[in-house]
């Protein structure tokens, strides 16, 4: 009887794996290995509520709509965490590894020495321009470049018009962190569209030179508002909170920057939106598909939505919204191009 019942078990078996043939197909292939995508924060970290975890959304929107993929996303406390942080996940079979954004270049560019057979991505890099990459040949690399001048255009017009509506001091301000190109790129946008909209209007431009003590863009904005500034413009991660709290408490405009930040409160004039989530997304699903661009850019702006504005401020009169619509659909056929340089 034991005997008898091993061999129904096996007939079982055997049963199950037809019918399992059958449902996939008789051509079917063993299972393949799974796709790894990987994800380095930068020092702002996944919680600041901006530019690290909207990377961080669109890894996880990446798993839920790539099928079989595997994720890990790790966290940098320090500078000097990048590099390990690149490496563990190169060591452990990572097949595109992204890092969130410029200030890990030279690491990210390190690694991926060492690693010609993995593929690494990294944001605001753009590698046809920057160093470490530039004049040399990365094909194991993807850059990506954000036209955050074009929708920084938008809101430097809308700033400096609501400056004027309002009277007084023609004047408005910015707070940078540290005075690099995807920085920059945000301040001669904002300054091109105020002067575009308003002649007589003055942008005080300052640097925190920290992306996260929001204390430090405390002080550079109120300084810009003590010199008469009715808008502040923060592009400085965590730390541009800070400008935005000191906009709040003297009751002028605080314009936000990467995500939506008209959560904030009603002081928010709008937001300079970066779809950095939409860029992880596009950058792993690419690099599955066969796509990868070693050695160029993935490239963002108002013609593919890759950058644009948050939702705008009920204040703001009708005739302005026109204002800007026009002026988008200016920048997307060419007509206007505004500058990525602080002049």
């Amino acid at each position: 009887m034991k005997k008898w019942r091993f061999v129904a078990s096996v007939a079982a078996l055997a049963a199950v794996a037809a019918t399992a043939v059958m449902l996939v197909g008789s051509s079917a292939a063993a299972p393949t290995a799974s796709y790894k995508a990987g994800l380095v924060s930068d020092v702002g970290r996944f919680n600041d509520k901006g530019f690290n975890q909207n990377q961080l959304t669109g890894l996880k929107f990446a798993k839920a709509h790539i099928a079989g993929l595997e994720t890990a996303a790790l966290e940098s406390h320090s500078a000097g965490e990048y590099l390990p942080n690149f490496a563990s996940l190169a060591r452990k079979g990572y097949n595109i590894i992204i890092g969130a954004g410029f200030l890990l270049a030279s690491q990210e560019a390190t690694v991926a020495k060492q690693f010609p057979n993995t593929k690494f991505a990294i944001t605001d890099v753009n590698l046809l321009t920057d160093s470490p990459f530039k004049g040399k040949k990365f094909p194991n690399v993807e850059g990506s470049v954000f036209a955050t001048q074009e929708n920084s255009y938008l809101v430097g017009c809308l700033a400096a018009m609501m400056a004027k509506k309002q009277g007084g001091n023609q004047t408005i301000g910015v707070v940078g962190g540290v005075k690099i190109p995807p920085v920059d790129a945000f301040l001669a946008g904002y300054k091109a569209g105020a002067k575009a909209c308003n002649a007589g209007i003055k942008v005080l431009i300052g640097y925190s030179q920290d992306f996260i003590d929001q204390a430090k863009c405390k002080t550079v904005a109120q300084n810009q508002i003590d010199a008469g500034s009715q808008a502040e413009f923060a592009v400085a991660g965590p730390c541009g909170f800070g400008a935005l709290d000191a906009a709040k408490e003297n009751s002028v405009w605080g314009i936000g920057v990467d995500v939506d930040q008209s959560y904030l409160g009603k002081h928010i004039l709008t937001s300079a939106v970066k779809r950095v989530d939409l860029w992880v997304y596009r950058a792993i699903k690419g690099a599955q598909a066969g796509q990868f661009k070693g050695g160029g850019n993935l490239s963002f702006n108002l013609a593919n939505q890759g950058v644009g504005l948050g939702k705008v401020s009920s204040a703001v009169p009708a005739s302005f919204l026109k204002k800007i619509a026009d002026l988008r659909a200016k920048i997307v056929a060419g007509t206007i191009k505004p500058p990525t340089k602080v002049g």
